[in-house]
């Protein structure tokens, strides 16, 4: 596929070494490649560069939504796609990017994408279907402020998302650690941005919501179908749950201490 120069291609890094090559790769149709590393120290900087992205390294983290702006503020292309170093852009999905690129009927587009665990593909537990915002026209969207589960946010009015078809291949969990590693990083920063925002729990409700999450995942979202992997990516997102409910009640009772 030629390159398509109206493409700048977005990526936030944090030791991202094991994944960024095959990352970029997968993007090497695009006319720009912005990485915005997050000071590694494992050469993830280092490789980017070598796979001929511009590489800008920071020393501060304001959260997964101001760092990706920062990355859109420094790209020029008249079209931006986001991605995670963890994620691969198909031969079919960059396909379908250039369709959509030159159709110019929208100016958001919404990608289907598949998420591997462990070595297997997740086709339920509420992993799927699982749309991510990620293509867009410079100037029509920018990411909101979230310390985590960040969003893109459309600035300007009637810009309607249309889905593409495709999907965007997602290798986040490839070990059981991964996923605690990540569950640890995103727990707390969603404790401390509700804590920002004046909200509190309680146990009962970190347990209530823990079993809920569950059921949902496991009976509601078919997790059965997905075998054995489907019942502990079910298990895990439960305890994921009831982590993240806990570090808000610790938060909350930190407070509370602070006051007295």
């Amino acid at each position: 596929m030629s390159e398509l120069r109206a493409l700048s291609v977005i990526v936030i890094t944090k030791n991202e070494a094991s994944n960024i090559a095959a990352c970029l790769a997968s993007v090497s149709f695009a006319g720009e490649v912005i990485v915005v590393d997050s000071d590694s120290s494992d050469g993830t900087a280092m490789i980017a560069q070598q796979m001929g992205a511009c590489v800008t390294t920071t020393f501060d983290w304001p959260g997964f939504g101001r760092q990706k702006n920062r990355a859109l503020d420094l790209a020029t292309g008249d079209w931006i796609l986001s991605i995670d170093a963890d994620e691969r852009v198909t031969p079919e999905l960059a396909a379908e990017i250039r369709r959509a690129m030159e159709s110019n009927t929208a100016s958001i587009f919404d990608i289907p994408r598949r998420t591997s665990f462990c070595g297997q593909w997740i086709d339920h537990c509420g992993w799927s279907p699982d749309r991510v915002t990620r293509l867009f026209q410079r100037g029509t969207a920018r990411f909101n402020d979230h310390l985590v589960h960040e969003s893109l946010q459309a600035v300007v009015p009637n810009t309607h998302t249309i889905s593409l078809h495709h999907p965007l291949l997602h290798f986040s969990y490839p070990t059981p650690n991964h996923y605690w590693d990540k569950l640890k990083t995103y727990s707390e920063a969603w404790a401390v941005q509700k804590a920002q925002e004046g909200k509190s729990t309680s146990i009962g409700r970190a347990m209530a919501s823990s079993v809920v999450a569950f059921v949902r995942s496991y009976i509601i979202r078919l997790g059965f179908l997905d075998g054995a992997l489907g019942f502990v990516v079910c298990q895990m997102q439960a305890q994921a749950t009831f982590y993240k409910y806990f570090q808000l009640y610790f938060l909350n009772q930190s407070k509370k201490q602070s006051k007295t």
